[in-house]
C-alpha cells in the first residue's frame, strides 16, 4: 500500500503521530514521523520527503520558524496543524509559505483530502502547460516548467509554491473577475469557509513581491470579494 508520496508528520504528541502514521499508510502514502524540529531536520536530510505535515507547537522550536526555514530552501508542500484559536499564527503561516493549514482537533480524512488537493494542484499545474510555455506580464516572465517568476532583469522574484499557483490561476484567466471561492477551488480544490482569508493573504504577498503596493495596477480588488488580473498577458509557446 505504501507506494505513494512520502509524508513527514511532525508533532510532539505521540498518539497523533501513531494515528496519522497508520491512517496515512492505509491511504497509500509512505509515512515518516518526527517528534521535534531536530528530528524533522534529520528526516528531511536523509529520507527523501515529498510533503510535510507540521505542528506549530513543538518542544524545541516554533513550527512557524521551521516552516520559514524550509520554505527558504525548498518548495516542498507544507500543511500546518494549528489550534483553532490561533488565527494570527495561521495567517503568518500562509505569509511565510505554507500551502494550507488545518485546525486541531481534526478528522484524519480531512487531512488526507487537503494533502491530495495540494498534490493534485501541483501536478495539474505542472501538466497544464506544454513544456517550455511561459507567460509575460507587466515586465515579468512566469515559467511553469521551473515554477519561477523572473523580472525584466532576469532576477528570480522568489515566490512560494502557493503564491506561484495563485499567480498561474490569474495568468490562465487574464481579465476575468475571480471570487475568493473560485480561487480557492482552482488552487486548493476546496470551498472557502466564512473566515478563510488565505487568498487575501496570498494576493497581498504577490502585490508586495511584484511591486504593486498601493497602485493595484496588476491585481485589482473588486467589490463583493473578487480579484482581477488587470494587465496584458502574452503566452509564449515552445518552438515546434
Amino acid at each position: 500500500m505504501e507506494s505513494g508520496p512520502h509524508i513527514l508528520v511532525v508533532d510532539d504528541d505521540q498518539e497523533i503521530r501513531r494515528l496519522l502514521g497508520r491512517y496515512l499508510s492505509a491511504q497509500g502514502f509512505r509515512v515518516t514521523t518526527a517528534a521535534d524540529g531536530r528530528e524533522m531536520e534529520e528526516k528531511l536530510a536523509t529520507q527523501g520527503i515529498d510533503f510535510v505535515v507540521l505542528d506549530l507547537m513543538l518542544p524545541d522550536a516554533s513550527g512557524l520558524d521551521l516552516c520559514r526555514a524550509l520554505r527558504a530552501k525548498s518548495r516542498i508542500p507544507i500543511i500546518l496543524l494549528t489550534a483553532l484559536k490561533e488565527e494570527v499564527d495561521r495567517i503568518i503561516g500562509l505569509e511565510i509559505g505554507a500551502d494550507d493549514y488545518l485546525g486541531k482537533p481534526f478528522n484524519p480524512r480531512e487531512l488526507v483530502a487537503r494533502i491530495r488537493a495540494v498534490l493534485r494542484r501541483t501536478s495539474a499545474l505542472e501538466a497544464s502547460a506544454p513544456a517550455g510555455r511561459s507567460y509575460r506580464f507587466a515586465g515579468f516572465t512566469a515559467e511553469p516548467d521551473t515554477r519561477r517568476v523572473l523580472s525584466e532583469e532576469g532576477t528570480d522574484v522568489g515566490l512560494t509554491g502557493a503564491e506561484f499557483d495563485l499567480l498561474v490561476a490569474f495568468l490562465e484567466r487574464p481579465g476575468r473577475i475571480l471570487s475568493r471561492e473560485q480561487l480557492l477551488d482552482i488552487t486548493k480544490g476546496r470551498e472557502a469557509g466564512p473566515f478563510d482569508r488565505s487568498v487575501d493573504v496570498l494576493v497581498s504577498r504577490l502585490r508586495r513581491k511584484l511591486g504593486d503596493r498601493g497602485a493595484f495596477q496588476i491585481f485589482k480588488t473588486l467589490r463583493n470579494g473578487g480579484y482581477q488580473l488587470a494587465v496584458k498577458v502574452e503566452t509564449e509557446e515552445p518552438a515546434a
